[in-house]
């Protein structure tokens, strides 16, 4: 029977157990290397996917895990959610390139106790991944910057938001009515909604803006 997360903090109390979920090989072995170079840390598994990473959080479970937002066959927080409805304390920081606040939001309700990019400073990745394995969060300044400076904001409807995708695949607003069997009429006024809220001047101003803060992701 594998020992549960807490029960191995009290035999190994200076071991932080680490699973790294990327589906770039370079990166894992890179963040292998971070890890196992400190003295107080362990990489005990890699995932390159979303169904990998829960099969290994089963195996292992280890104490904290580092989660990539862009995987091959479901995203981060999809793989967030499942995780923590079946482990419902696991302690997930998201590591990603991926750096606005809708991304970082999307993050938080998943259940991520911390948000890094992969610009971190070897030593704040470190300290962060210390931090998570206490119970506590990490949000760096640069982070609560981006969420704080949209915080308010009228977020877009699914709807919006597909109407959205469509835009930026250089669909007309006929071709984007035909696919999702509403009118042209209807199209015209979910892209005026959609610009307003983004504070954009034209649609190729909304795709720049929503693409930027993570709406979307083409």
């Amino acid at each position: 029977m594998i020992p549960k997360a807490e029960d191995r903090a009290e035999s190994h109390p200076t071991t932080i157990h680490v699973l790294s979920v990327d589906d770039h090989p370079l990166m894992r072995e890179g963040i292998a290397a971070i890890i196992n170079g400190e003295p107080d840390m362990k990489m005990v598994a890699q995932a390159s996917n979303g169904r990998d990473a829960i099969q290994q959080f089963r195996r292992h479970r280890p104490d904290v895990t580092l989660m990539d937002l862009r995987l091959q066959d479901m995203s981060g927080v999809e793989t967030m959610i499942a995780i923590r409805d079946e482990f419902p304390d696991a302690r997930i920081v998201v590591l990603t390139t991926y750096e606005g606040d809708v991304d970082i939001q999307r993050a938080f309700a998943a259940g991520a106790r911390g948000y890094l990019l992969k610009s971190t400073p070897v030593s704040e990745l470190a300290g962060a991944i210390r931090a998570v394995s206490r119970g506590k969060k990490q949000i760096p300044r640069d982070v609560a910057a981006q969420l704080a400076e949209h915080l308010g904001d009228e977020s877009l409807t699914e709807r919006e938001r597909t109407v959205l995708e469509h835009v930026g695949g250089g669909n007309r607003n006929r071709d984007i009515a035909e696919r999702l069997f509403i009118s042209e009429e209807t199209v015209k006024v979910h892209v005026k909604h959609i610009m307003e809220k983004l504070g954009a001047i034209d649609r190729t101003q909304a795709m720049a803006i929503a693409l930027r803060r993570g709406i979307i992701h083409l």
